[in-house]
């Protein structure tokens, strides 16, 4: 799997900068999560994630004077959550339900000309045996030759998933030399699945575009351009400490209507993220890779948890 990775890296590589001097208003492309990017051997509590982007980005000339670009986004995606083990056959010894998620959603996003961003969201999907976390987890354990699968008996009930969600990012500086910038970001969720808030800053050092122009921010698409970007291929470090606020979160506690599912737990209200990424954007593809680090979330004798992400998007007319 890491061979096929590297082989479909170096091909958008090639065929992306032979592209520099292209603009493209639609992107396509995926995210997976995983633990297993750490190769820490663990396979525990948020196991796997995988999620389908398509964007496109509006005529930029006809917005007004304080618009820089909008876009709209639709997804769907899948996240998969056990215990400290895909293999905890005795519910007594389960630190954290198993659950899935299953979801499409859509978004609206807003990039003004002083390099703040405003993103609004709809989630609906749902919660339990009918999201597949199951099947899919046993599909990926046969595929890669990893151990049996067990307990999933015990996972969360079905649930009807509606959830909203507002996502704010402002620019505080940026250097001299258009090499490093810090910004302040903001997100809060309402749902029957996730709700809470968070506030965090992120930073970036290297090759960076502005705020509406770069691929962290998933903008890297344009149609019409108003702004010239600062930089032809982006290839930046960033890191983003962040500060969470849980709550209510269904694949730890449950349905919030009633309370059926056989292993459920209390959520820890405040969580500390750490997130460390590398990202290699031209105007035709991006490749992200991150690790993302977590306090302890839950109230049993779960640890803090890890895991890894990679983000693969492909640009087109």
């Amino acid at each position: 799997m890491r061979l096929k990775l590297s082989l479909l890296f170096v091909a958008l590589f090639l065929f992306g900068a032979s592209s520099f001097a292209q603009t493209f208003k639609n992107e396509f492309g995926f995210k997976s999560d995983n633990d297993a990017y750490l190769f820490y051997g663990q396979d525990r509590y948020y196991t796997n994630g995988l999620f389908i982007y398509f964007r496109h980005a509006t005529d930029q000339q006809k917005l007004g004077e304080k618009l820089e670009k909008v876009t709209y986004e639709i997804s769907a995606g899948q996240k998969m959550y056990n215990p400290i083990s895909g293999y905890v056959p005795d519910p007594t010894k389960q630190d954290r339900p198993f659950a899935g998620y299953l979801y499409a959603g859509g978004n609206v996003n807003f990039f003004y000309k002083n390099e703040r961003i405003l993103k609004a969201g709809l989630e609906v999907g749902t919660v339990g045996p009918d999201a597949l976390g199951e099947d899919a987890q046993k599909l990926l354990h046969d595929i890669v030759g990893f151990y049996t699968i067990d307990g999933w008996q015990y996972q969360i009930k079905n649930e009807l998933a509606v959830n909203l969600s507002a996502q704010y990012t402002q620019l505080l500086h940026r250097s001299a030399k258009n090499d490093l910038d810090f910004s302040l970001e903001g997100y809060a969720n309402v749902g029957t699945t996730f709700s809470g808030a968070g506030v965090g800053v992120l930073f970036r050092a290297g090759n960076i575009n502005q705020l509406f122009n770069s691929s962290y921010t998933n903008s890297a698409i344009s149609n019409n351009a108003k702004t010239a970007k600062l930089v032809k291929n982006e290839l930046f470090f960033y890191a983003k400490p962040q500060l969470n606020v849980v709550a209510y979160d269904a694949t730890i506690q449950g349905s919030m209507f009633n309370d059926d599912s056989p292993v459920t737990f209390k959520t820890k209200p405040l969580v500390f993220a750490q997130q460390l990424g590398f990202n290699y954007s031209t105007p035709r593809f991006t490749f992200d890779f991150g690790v993302l680090f977590k306090s302890k979330e839950i109230k049993s004798t779960a640890k803090a948890h890890q895991y890894g992400t990679i983000s693969m998007f492909y640009r087109f007319n």
